[in-house]
């Protein structure tokens, strides 16, 4: 790796009882970063842990990181918004240069940190840089579930599936990313909505260091449709004109069916009365559908929601150190 300038990076990782993972990761990035002049400190965003943290888990000393604090939750919110959260934590209270997200479970490398702060420094810290996953270790049928939600997500918001948290942020990307109500559902998506630069790089993605994952199929599900909410207007125009679509169809169908009742004698008698029944009711369906989507995408337009540098505090119990570079 190139000579780099000293920078101040926080990383951020959100955690729920995974607590040796996070402490063995974290000793492999202080491994990592030995070489580099980087001043890196960690902040653990405990996400409603049912297990306390003990310090006897973590290393009593290390050689870069020079700061480990642990940003309590009153109650777990999840992991995005445990992310949104983090970010306006760091944005409000400490002051630094770059601020790396990443799981603490060991599927986000130290080799992938590496090479986000290498590139970062290239780019001249100026534009964000999220990890675009070369290889996953997920089964078959995860992997074949993934392709068609990526082919969903695709078509409802014309926006490519291609990064998950693992990502590098300049800080002045929290400022707006502050007062983006999306990035309380999804961060990625919400740096992609806000249209600030950023690029993509690929890295492997790693294996589980110690436990089981805690992520469902139910709660999978609601993560993918959380990333296609932040996209709720496009979505909503898209379905409406896909409704109107629908709708301007079952018109030409009860056209042609009243035609070939009328002026031609092709028509089996009961099938015009019946067809022309079938397809009114599905334009009633589609214009209702039509209607609704109107207001949602309306409302959307309007509605401000949950602001996180505004509504973050409250959800904050405490934050304590955990390590200090003496």
């Amino acid at each position: 790796m190139e000579s780099q300038p000293a920078v101040t990076v926080i990383i951020i990782m959100p955690l729920r009882d995974d607590w040796a993972s996070a402490a063995e990761l974290i000793r492999r990035i202080d491994n990592s970063i030995s070489s580099i002049p980087h001043h890196v400190e960690i902040v653990l965003v405990d996400d409603g842990s049912m297990q306390m943290c003990e310090r006897s888990t973590f290393p009593s000393s290390f050689s870069s990181v020079r700061a480990i604090r642990i940003l309590r939750l009153r109650r777990n919110v999840g992991h995005q918004r445990a992310i949104a959260i983090g970010l306006m934590h760091i944005h409000k209270t400490i002051v630094c240069d770059a601020v790396i997200v990443m799981d603490a479970d060991g599927e986000d490398t130290h080799e992938g940190v590496l090479q986000l702060l290498d590139v970062y420094s290239k780019k001249g810290g100026a534009t964000a840089i999220f990890a675009e996953r070369s290889r996953r270790v997920e089964s078959l049928l995860f992997r074949i579930l993934y392709v068609f939600y990526k082919v969903l997500h695709r078509g409802l918001t014309g926006v490519s599936v291609r990064v998950g948290n693992f990502s590098i942020l300049p800080s002045q990307y929290l400022s707006p990313l502050g007062i983006m109500s999306e990035l309380w559902n999804h961060y990625a998506a919400a740096v992609f909505r806000s249209k600030l630069p950023f690029i993509t790089i690929p890295i492997p993605r790693g294996h589980r260091i110690a436990g089981t994952s805690q992520m469902n199929f139910v709660a999978l599900v609601s993560h993918g449709l959380s990333a296609i909410s932040v996209f709720g207007d496009i979505v909503g125009v898209r379905l409406l004109i896909g409704s109107l679509t629908g709708a301007l169809l079952a018109g030409l169908g009860i056209l042609v069916v009243v035609i070939i009742r009328l002026f031609t004698h092709w028509a089996i008698p009961g099938w015009a009365t019946y067809t022309t029944g079938l397809l009114a009711i599905v334009l009633i369906q589609f214009i209702a559908v039509a209607t609704s989507f109107t207001f949602i995408v309306l409302s959307n337009r309007v509605n401000f929601g949950f602001l996180p540098v505004r509504d973050y505090a409250p959800f904050v119990a405490e934050s304590m150190d955990l390590y200090s570079h003496d």
